[in-house]
C-alpha cells in the first residue's frame, strides 16, 4: 500500500489545482507521475479522448468543484454512490475518482507494452455517470486515525504471532524495503490538504505494508493451507481498516470544503 493509486493522484492534484494552488500542467504532472501519459475518454461535448490538462479544464467547467477518491473491493463498496455500472468498473479497475458539483466520475484503464525495465505505461481515464449520494463507508479523518491505532496494534500482534522478521530472507528483504520507502521523504497528498490527512494516509500506508508483508506466501511461519487462510482472516479486518483511511485522507479537502 505503499503505492500511491492513480485515483488518489487525480483527486488530489485535482483538488488542489479546482482551488488554485497549482497550475494545470503542474497538476497534470503530478497525476502521470512515473506512467507515460494520461487521457480521458468519455467527457461531456468531447467525441474522442482528450489529454489530462484539457480533460480538467472540461471538468471543472462541467461543474466539477471537488473529487474523491474509491477504493473498492469484493463485497466492500469503499467511496462508491453508484449507479451500478459505475461501480462494476471501479471493482473490476479497484479505484475510482468520484466527482463532486457534478454527476461525473473517472475510473482508469492500464495499458502496459515493452520489455521488462523499459515498460510503458499508458492510462485511459473512462468517464461516466455518478449518482449524487454520500460515498459508502467512509470514515472521518478522527475515525480513521482512531481505527488505525487499534488497526496497526493488531497487525504488529499478528506479525509478531507468525514470525514474519524471522521467516526467512524473503521477509526480511520485505520488511528493509518498507523501512527504506517509508523513511524516503515521499511526498504525499497536495497543496491544500489539512497536515492531519497526511500524518492518517503515513499511517494507513504503514499498516497496509505491513498487512502486505505478512499476507504473502513467503512470509510468516504459516505453511498449509489451513495456516494461510487463518493468516488471511486474521489480517483481512485489519487491511480493510487501511483501506478506509486511505480513502478519508484523499477525502479530506472535499470535506473539509463541503463543511465550509
Amino acid at each position: 500500500m505503499l503505492e500511491e493509486p492513480r485515483s488518489g493522484r487525480l483527486a488530489a492534484w485535482g483538488n488542489a489545482l479546482f482551488a488554485g494552488l497549482v497550475s494545470p500542467d503542474d497538476a497534470a504532472a503530478r497525476i502521470v507521475g512515473d506512467d507515460t501519459v494520461h487521457r480521458v475518454a468519455g467527457l461531456p461535448g468531447e467525441p474522442g479522448e482528450v489529454g489530462l490538462t484539457l480533460a480538467l479544464g472540461r471538468l471543472r467547467a462541467s461543474g466539477v468543484a471537488g473529487l474523491r477518491l474509491a477504493l473498492p473491493a469484493p463485497g466492500h463498496p469503499l467511496g462508491l454512490s453508484g449507479p451500478p455500472e459505475f461501480n462494476a468498473r471501479a471493482l473490476d479497475a479497484g479505484e475510482a475518482v468520484v466527482g463532486t458539483g457534478a454527476a461525473l466520475g473517472l475510473v482508469p484503464r492500464v495499458h502496459e507494452a515493452g520489455p521488462q525495465g523499459d515498460v510503458h505505461t499508458e492510462v485511459v481515464w473512462h468517464c461516466l455517470p455518478v449518482r449524487e449520494a454520500p460515498p459508502a463507508d467512509v470514515p472521518s479523518l478522527g475515525e480513521a486515525e482512531r481505527e488505525l491505532a487499534e488497526a496497526l496494534r493488531e497487525a504488529t500482534e499478528v506479525l509478531t504471532r507468525l514470525d514474519v522478521a524471522g521467516s526467512g530472507p524473503v521477509a526480511a528483504a520485505a520488511l528493509e524495503a518498507y523501512r527504506a520507502r517509508a523513511e524516503a521523504g515521499r511526498r504525499l497528498l497536495a497543496p491544500g490538504y489539512p497536515p492531519r490527512a497526511v500524518r492518517v494516509l503515513e499511517l494507513a500506508q504503514r499498516v497496509g505494508a505491513l498487512v502486505e508483508i505478512a499476507g504473502g506466501p513467503d512470509h510468516g511461519g504459516a505453511v498449509s493451507a489451513g495456516a494461510m487462510a487463518a493468516r488471511g482472516e486474521a489480517l483481512r479486518p485489519v487491511e480493510r481498516t487501511a483501506r478506509r483511511a486511505v480513502v478519508a485522507a484523499y477525502n479530506a479537502y472535499v470535506e473539509e470544503r463541503e463543511r465550509g
